[in-house]
């Protein structure tokens, strides 16, 4: 086997003198499913957010293709095609579903070729395509996700995070999320998914780690954890349907 396609090695990160990332080690592989879950607090939008750079790591690196990239600045790192959706979508709600698709592909790589990829993300999400010039912040829950994954996708991305992408939306929407994100892995998108409805994410994942107090406490196959009796341990103070504020 050659080197990881991305790769965490004992991350660690603070938020004041509070340590959330406390030597966290994990890898993704191209064209990876990878589940990061664990409780409230664990340190899972902390691991997310070190890897697209918002969150400076204390020690430890982040590596993708063999380089280091952990101390770059995050919006650098969409043009080497690591991209994140965040939790609570970060819409610019005033702006139409059009303009927010054209954010999307503000790097140079994106921008040459934005007609064709808006093409390809409306093929995938088309109930974006009746709603282009719709202002963002007046669509449901449910469509602002959809154009929260659009708008990254039109970043082309060759890794794309997804922080809590189901939170707050109802179940039939949830499953049509999922079965987005499948067809995306499907594309051979990397994915790394930190998302509280445990049992769908280990379902459509490869791979998976839990995380503990910041640290990886458990790591397989998504069937395998999902079939561990230590899980539900593992996962003490989440609920399997919701979640509320994390670190």
């Amino acid at each position: 086997m050659g080197m990881p396609f991305l790769e965490v090695v004992d991350a660690r990160a603070k938020y004041g003198e509070v340590e959330a990332l406390r030597g966290a080690t994990i890898h993704i592989d191209e064209g990876e499913t990878v589940s990061i879950v664990g409780a409230n607090g664990a340190g899972k939008t902390t691991l997310i957010n070190a890897i697209s750079g918002l969150v400076k790591l204390t020690a430890g690196s982040i590596s993708f293709e063999g380089s280091v990239i952990s101390g770059r600045s995050a919006h650098r790192l969409p043009g080497l095609g690591i991209v994140q959706v965040p939790e609570g979508r970060r819409l610019f709600a005033r702006l139409s579903v059009d303009d927010n698709l054209r954010l999307g592909a503000y790097h140079p790589r994106a921008r040459s070729q934005w007609v064709e990829r808006r093409q390809q993300v409306l093929e995938l999400l088309p109930m974006l395509a009746d709603r282009l010039n719709q202002e963002a912040g007046t669509m449901s829950g449910g469509q602002q996700q959809m154009l929260a994954l659009g708008r990254a996708l039109m970043s082309q991305p060759r890794v794309l995070l997804l922080d809590e992408p189901s939170l707050g939306l109802a179940p039939i929407v949830v499953g049509q999320l999922f079965e987005i994100v499948k067809s995306i892995a499907a594309s051979g998108t990397a994915i790394l998914l930190v998302e509280q409805n445990v049992s769908r994410a280990l379902q459509i994942s490869d791979r998976a780690y839990a995380l503990q107090h910041g640290t990886v406490i458990m790591s397989g196959s998504g069937v395998e954890l999902l079939a561990d009796p230590l899980l539900p341990e593992a996962m003490l103070g989440i609920a399997s349907t919701e979640g509320s504020g994390r670190v």
